[in-house]
């Protein structure tokens, strides 16, 4: 009876120390790879959570809206987006421009958007893709916030992870656009771009690696270019000014004709129609629940904005995976949460404030308290 009772113990307790090394504290599962990816993982990090393949023969509209429309995409495009432009055949997407008239428009083609049907934060997107040539031809795959949580476009952010312009047919470009950084301001968007000889004749491809305050944009395993939020170097605005992509954000993919950029140096209505082709999207996430084992570093370095009042910032916590918020304190009390390593205090009246922050990692995992700051409002 005894040695029944001490190998129950045992038994009990090895469970229980299996259970809380495996617990997390927001009881966050382990993602499951979608079924129609035919990559369904990327070593043990990223894991497939959407995807079209572009096997069958029609668009899938589970995972796309056709947008029909002659709006000129706010940058005074010539085309109307119809829905009979766009071609499901061969296992590939294809979206076709045409010299044709239709509702006041003198081209046509095809726009799909995959809004609140393949909507993520952070994560990998993964395509490959084919563009035309051709003066008056602009290809792009980007995205757009689902919710606009910062107010109108430039203010919520706009990712460009591919545009193409067919009177430069060996250039690929990637861009951000901010309310601070965005083509109609005078600081100009932040722009990458790379000589690719290939982007017309063949299947190119091309990744976005999207964590908190970074991203990361390659061709065919080459990175174009970084973009990364550092307090520092913007000391006059808000985070969300400079990097507003904490949100939700979808996929765009068009072929527009003309335009302010498209159209710099005029359309060549010999070269239609032609056409845009995708071979297969896919969106890869961390799956955090198995990878993430280890709580954030505590922030250090707090100190005052330079150029924006009521503001303070400071270094940027380590995680093994990723830190997704800071909590921050007021006197001890909970003030509120931010999605990056500054935050403005608009509510606060004028004062001695003694300043707290933890960050906290995507499991839930919470580092320790920062040192006290002394914040003078």
């Amino acid at each position: 009876m005894k040695k029944q009772l001490i190998f129950m113990m045992v038994l009990i307790l090895s469970f229980l120390i299996t259970s809380c090394g495996n617990s997390l504290p927001n009881n966050l599962e382990p993602l499951k790879a979608y079924e129609n990816c035919e990559i369904k993982t990327l070593s043990e990090d990223y894991v497939c959570v959407w995807a079209d393949e572009f096997n069958g023969s029609e668009l899938d509209i589970t995972k796309w809206n056709i947008e029909v429309n002659g709006y000129g995409g706010g940058n005074q495009e010539l085309q109307y987006y119809k829905e009979d432009n766009i071609f499901v055949r061969e296992g590939k997407l294809e979206i076709e421009g045409r010299k044709e008239y239709f509702s006041g428009k003198s081209y046509t083609s095809g726009r799909i958007n995959s809004k609140y049907k393949g909507d993520f934060r952070y994560g990998r997107v993964e395509f490959s893709a084919k563009v035309p040539t051709g003066n008056g031809t602009w290809s792009a795959v980007w995205l757009l916030p689902t919710m606009n949580s910062y107010g109108g476009w430039p203010n919520s952010g706009e990712i460009d992870i591919l545009e193409h312009v067919g009177y430069d047919p060996n250039r690929v470009f990637s861009s951000t656009h901010t309310k601070k950084f965005n083509h109609l301001g005078d600081k100009g968007s932040l722009t990458f771009s790379k000589t690719l000889y290939e982007a017309t004749t063949d299947f190119n491809n091309y990744v976005f690696e999207w964590e908190p305050g970074n991203m990361k944009m390659y061709v065919n395993e080459s990175k174009i270019g970084e973009f990364n939020y550092v307090p520092a170097y913007n000391q006059d605005v808000e985070y969300k000014d400079v990097y507003p992509f904490d949100q939700m954000f979808h996929i765009i993919i068009n072929l527009a004709i003309g335009g302010v950029w498209g159209g710099v140096q005029g359309i060549n209505d010999e070269i239609f129609p032609t056409s845009m082709y995708v071979d297969y999207v896919r969106v890869y996430q961390k799956n955090i629940a198995n990878i993430d084992k280890t709580a954030p570093s505590k922030p250090e370095k707090i100190r005052k904005m330079t150029s924006l009042s009521r503001s303070i910032f400071w270094n940027p916590s380590e995680d093994d995976v990723m830190v997704e918020k800071y909590a921050v304190y007021v006197d001890g009390d909970f003030y509120k949460y931010t999605n990056l390593n500054q935050i403005r205090f608009n509510s606060l009246f004028p004062g001695e404030y003694e300043i707290t922050i933890e960050a906290i990692d995507f499991t839930g995992r919470v580092s320790s308290k920062s040192d006290k700051f002394i914040l003078l409002i």
